[in-house]
C-alpha cells in the first residue's frame, strides 16, 4: 500500500529488523562470546545496570563487519531513492550508537544518527518521545517493524512498516497513514528443514552400518533401538548445525554459497536459533532415555566435539579435518553402542576413520581451491593457505586409498568367511570404492566439488550408481555361493 508524503518530511529509520534483517544485540553477543566465552559471567552484571549499559559494554568489545550485514535490500533501495531526492533521512535505533554510526558511515545516506548510549535505551516510548522532541509531533515519518514501534508511530505523520505481520500492519493503519509496506518474508515452518539442515541427516545413517554389517536388519528389537538412536543423533546434529551457523555468521556472509544460510542471510532471526537449540537437545534427551547409558555418553561426546569444532578447532590446521573424520566415526561407534551385546569391529573403525578423513580433506581442498581462484591467500575462517593445496590432496587421496586397503584386508579375514557365502565377490566392492574415491578427487581438483562432499554425493548420478552396484555385489555375495 502506498500513500504519498511530502519529500521534505524527515524519515526516521529503525535499524534492527527494519533496515537490517537481523538484531545487532544478538549479533554482538555472538561475537563477544566467540572472542571470550568467559564474558558470559559479565552479562548479568551489565544487565543489572540496565539494557543500555549491557549494549554499550558489548559494543565496546566487538567489531561488527557492517559491509556484509543482511540489509533489507528492497527497503534499502527505497532509502537510496529518497536520499537522491534529498529527503532528510535519520537512523534511529535502540542499538548502541557506536555500532549504529559505523553502519551510517558505510551507507552514507543519513543526516544524523539517534541511538542508545550508555545511559539511555532508545526503544519504544523513549524513542517516540525523543523524536517528538527533535522534530515535533506529526512532523516526521517513521519506518519500523515491531509492536514496540507503536509508541513511536503515535507521534509520526506517516508510517513505513517493514518485516511485520498483517496484525501489526492493521494496528498501524488504524493510527496513521501508511506510506509503504514491506511484508515479512519469514515462514519458519517452510524454512525449518533448511535451518536444521535435514539433508545432512543422511550422514547419520552411518549408525545403521554395524547392524547392516552383522546382517541383522530383520531383527525388530535391534532395528527399533537403532532407529531411536538415529533420531536422537539427528536432533543433536541439528542443534550443532544451528550453533555452527550462529557462530559462523560473519565468515559465512563472506562465502560464495554459505551466505545463503538462513541465519547468515537474515532469513531467520538469530533469536529463533537460540530457542531451537534447547528444544532439539531436550527432544534428543527424551529419546536417549530409552537407549543404553553408553549411547548417551557417546552422544554427549559428539555434541561436545561439535561445539569445540564450531568455536575453536576448525581454525587449527589438520586438527579440523581429523575432528571432522572423528565426528563421522563416532556415528558408527554410536550405532554399535546402541545395540547392546554388539562388539566394536576394529576393521570397521579403521575403515571408517580413513574414508572419512579422505572426505574431510576433500571439503577443505574444495574451500581452499575456491579461495585460490579468487586470488585469496587463504580460506575465510580456516588456518590453511593456498600453498597447502597439493599437500591436502596428497593426504586426502592417501587416506581414501588406505580405506580401500583396510577393506581388502577385511575381505580375507575369518569374520567375512562366516558372514558371506561368496566373500571373494567383495573384491568388486574394493574396485568400486577405489573408482569412487578417484572420481571424487578428480571432480574436486577440477573445482566442481560442492562445499560438502556428502551433499555432492546426494546429487551425483555416478555416486548413486556406485552405491547401487556395491549393494548388488554385497547381496549376491551374502546369498549365493559359487
Amino acid at each position: 500500500m502506498n500513500t504519498s508524503s511530502q519529500p521534505s518530511t524527515p524519515l526516521c529509520v529503525d535499524l534492527d529488523g527494519t533496515l537490517l534483517n537481523t538484531d545487532l544485540l544478538f549479533e554482538s553477543l555472538v561475537q563477544l562470546l566467540k572472542k571470550n566465552i568467559f564474558y558470559i559471567f559479565m552479562l548479568p552484571v551489565w544487565l543489572s545496570r540496565g539494557r543500555a549499559t549491557l549494549k554499550h559494554e558489548i559494543a565496546l568489545r566487538v567489531e561488527i563487519e557492517v559491509r556484509t550485514l543482511p540489509y533489507h535490500e528492497p527497503f534499502l533501495n527505497f532509502l537510496k531513492q529518497a536520499h537522491a531526492q534529498q529527503r532528510p533521512l535519520y537512523l534511529v535505533t535502540a542499538s548502541n550508537i557506536l555500532i549504529a554510526r559505523k553502519i551510517a558511515e558505510h551507507l552514507n545516506l543519513f543526516s544524523d544518527v539517534i541511538a542508545s548510549d550508555k545511559h539511555t535505551n532508545l526503544k519504544g516510548k523513549s524513542k517516540g518521545l525523543a523524536l517528538k522532541q527533535r522534530f515535533g509531533e506529526k512532523q516526521f515519518a517513521y519506518a519500523g517493524n515491531d509492536t514496540s514501534d507503536l509508541a513511536v508511530w503515535q507521534y509520526a505523520c506517516t508510517a513505513i512498516v517493514v518485516n511485520a505481520g498483517k496484525k501489526l500492519q492493521a494496528k498501524v493503519q488504524r493510527m496513521i497513514k501508511l506510506e509503504q509496506v514491506y511484508p515479512s518474508n519469514i515462514h519458519l515452518i517452510k524454512i525449518l528443514p533448511k535451518v536444521l539442515r535435514i539433508h545432512q541427516w543422511v550422514k547419520n545413517f552411518l549408525i545403521f552400518i554395524p547392524l547392516l554389517a552383522a546382517h541383522r536388519l530383520t531383527d525388530i528389537e535391534l532395528l527399533t533401538s537403532i532407529c531411536l538412536a538415529f533420531l536422537a543423533f539427528c536432533l543433536v546434529a541439528s542443534a550443532g548445525y544451528v550453533i555452527n551457523d550462529i557462530v559462523d555468521l560473519e565468515v559465512d556472509r563472506q562465502h560464495h554459497t554459505k551466505n545463503q544460510r538462513p541465519f547468515a542471510s537474515g532469513e531467520v532471526p538469530i533469536l529463533y536459533g537460540f530457542l531451537l537449540i534447547p528444544i532439539l537437545l531436550g527432544l534428543s534427551a527424551i529419546l536417549v532415555s530409552f537407549l543404553p547409558l553408553m549411547f548417551g555418553v557417546i552422544l554427549i561426546l559428539y555434541f561436545s566435539l561439535t561445539l569445540s569444532y564450531s568455536l575453536w578447532l576448525k581454525c587449527i590446521v589438520l586438527v579440523d579435518v581429523f575432528c571432522l573424520a572423528l565426528l563421522y566415526t563416532l556415528r558408527v561407534i554410536a550405532g554399535v553402542v546402541a545395540l547392546q551385546g554388539f562388539n566394536l569391529s576394529y576393521w570397521l573403525l579403521a575403515f571408517s576413520m580413513f574414508l572419512f578423513l579422505c572426505l574431510a580433506f576433500v571439503k577443505r581442498y574444495s574451500e581452499l581451491l575456491h579461495a585460490h581462484k579468487l586470488n585469496k591467500k587463504q580460506a575465510e575462517g580456516r588456518g590453511y593457505i593456498t600453498d597447502d593445496l597439493s599437500i591436502l590432496a596428497n593426504i586426502g587421496i592417501s587416506g581414501g586409498y588406505i580405506s580401500v586397503l583396510v577393506l581388502a584386508l577385511y575381505i580375507n579375514s575369518q569374520e567375512v568367511r562366516l558372514l558371506y557365502q561368496t566373500p571373494d565377490l567383495l573384491w568388486l566392492v574394493c574396485l568400486l570404492l577405489l573408482y569412487w574415491i578417484s572420481y571424487i578427487w578428480v571432480i574436486t581438483h577440477r573445482g566442481l566439488m560442492h562445499d560438502d562432499p556428502v551433499v555432492f554425493a546426494l546429487r551425483d548420478r555416478n555416486s548413486y550408481l556406485v552405491v547401487l552396484l556395491m549393494g548388488v555385489v554385497v547381496v549376491i555375495a551374502s546369498l549365493w555361493g559359487f
